[in-house]
């Protein structure tokens, strides 16, 4: 979820990202087959992995297409695969577009992901090659970037989620044109959308924050360690410190587990948003709809610190993912988890939301998987029917992906297809 800005910046591609890919064109060729082998074998290993594990029952499996199937069907709009946001006058979001490329990568699905990337490309690809970050009707009744409400800046996850979807299909389907597609958005996500903060390169939430000189806006959600790491393969340019990013990331998330903000206590559950002082590097809150709970965006952060413990064993994502233990006692207590949490894990919200199951999916199957089965059963495999071959409720656009990501996770089937170097 992005804010509105009411400002926009236009931004031009440099020349060093088009010599990259012109660069990445030459070498790419010389290196032909022998690269092609290569990767078609570290694809069918990492496809191997995941298939080596227990095998799925059918019903499992049954319910996985199902949830991608029912997604198609509800949410891409036939003859160009723009996602709509049905439940909001049918916009779309780079975010949108980004979760469907995504899912069809982990699919197998290459139609939909090319149609998908096509239409993104035309549409919202900005000349820095970043993504605008909304799409949909205008004041004056045609259709485009929505500039009137800053729908022309950036949503960091998006282009995050975008190059690492390409990346992902470069490996999987052999297509070189899907990682020349990939290298400049890398690039621009760094000129664009990380600034130094305290003398470390920091992911931020949009383009917008470089101009502000004394504070900048983070979503924690935004970070995807698993993701910079792969840009550090790939991004030949030895300014771009994409480790460095895998760190701060780290750290943030770290010192913000332990920052109480505007509560009286923190239970390690990452904020929706939150400011950093640029000058001092002290976090405060943003405002009363940009919250520090834990709710909407913020739930995204266990699925992917779980991603980078699963494919990087790296400890970080274990030792955080481990100071969420407030929702395995909401769910001992409850039996379920509600659509949001203050920062002391007091519940915020009477209601529930699905996309929290498929988000904290990633603390549940890491820390406590006896319980990641209860939540799988009672929660996520629910919405399918088995007898009709539907689902049994109606998803959101939001809710019907993070419910399909908590439910591969659980089930393995994310393999990591992102074992690529630079061309």
């Amino acid at each position: 979820m992005q804010p509105d800005p009411s400002t926009s910046t236009s931004r031009r591609p440099g020349r060093r990202v088009l010599l990259l890919v012109a660069a990445a064109l030459v070498v790419a060729l010389a290196a032909g087959l022998v690269g092609l082998a290569r990767a078609d074998d570290r694809v069918a290993a990492a496809v191997d992995r995941v298939t080596a594990d227990a095998p799925m029952s059918v019903g499992d499996r049954t319910a996985l297409d199902a949830l991608w199937r029912v997604y198609k069907e509800t949410y891409l709009e036939p003859g160009t695969n723009r996602t709509l946001d049905k439940q909001n006058d049918d916009i779309t979001t780079s975010e949108g577009q980004s979760y469907t490329m995504m899912r069809a990568v982990w699919s197998d699905d290459l139609a939909t992901f090319r149609a998908s990337w096509q239409w993104t490309k035309d549409n919202l690809q900005r000349p820095d090659f970043l993504m605008s970050w909304r799409f949909g009707e205008r004041p004056d009744g045609t259709y485009g970037v929505q500039t009137e409400v800053g729908g022309d800046n950036t949503a960091t996850d998006a282009d995050v989620d975008i190059a690492f979807s390409l990346l992902m299909a470069y490996q999987r389907w052999q297509d070189d044109t899907f990682l020349y597609d990939a290298l400049p958005i890398i690039n621009s996500i760094w000129d664009e959308e990380v600034v130094a903060v305290g003398g470390r390169p920091v992911l931020v939430a949009n383009d917008l924050e470089q101009d502000d000189r004394d504070r900048v806006l983070l979503n924690p959600s935004y970070f995807a360690p698993y993701a910079y790491r792969v840009f550090a393969e790939v991004d030949d340019d030895p300014t771009h410190d994409w480790s460095a990013v895998v760190d701060s990331s780290y750290e943030i998330l770290a010192e913000l587990d332990a920052a109480p903000l505007d509560t009286a206590t923190s239970a390690g559950l990452a904020p929706d948003w939150v400011f950093l002082d640029r000058r001092t590097g002290a976090y405060s809150a943003v405002s009363d709809t940009l919250t520090t709970r834990f709710s909407y965006d913020a739930l995204r952060s266990p699925w992917r610190l779980a991603l980078d413990l699963e494919w990087n064993a790296e400890p970080r994502a274990r030792a955080l993912l481990e100071e969420q233990d407030v929702l395995a006692d909401d769910w001992r207590t409850d039996g379920r988890l509600v659509a949001a949490y203050s920062r002391d894990g007091s519940p915020a919200a009477d209601y529930e939301a699905p996309a929290m199951y498929g988000g904290t999916m990633g603390f549940f199957a890491t820390v406590e998987p006896e319980l990641a089965t209860e939540v799988y059963q009672d929660e996520l495999l629910p919405v399918y029917d088995a007898d009709t071959g539907n689902l049994t409720t109606d998803l959101g656009y939001y809710d019907s992906n993070w419910v399909w990501f908590g439910m591969a996770l659980y089930l393995d089937q994310l393999p990591d297809l992102t074992e690529v170097s630079a061309p």
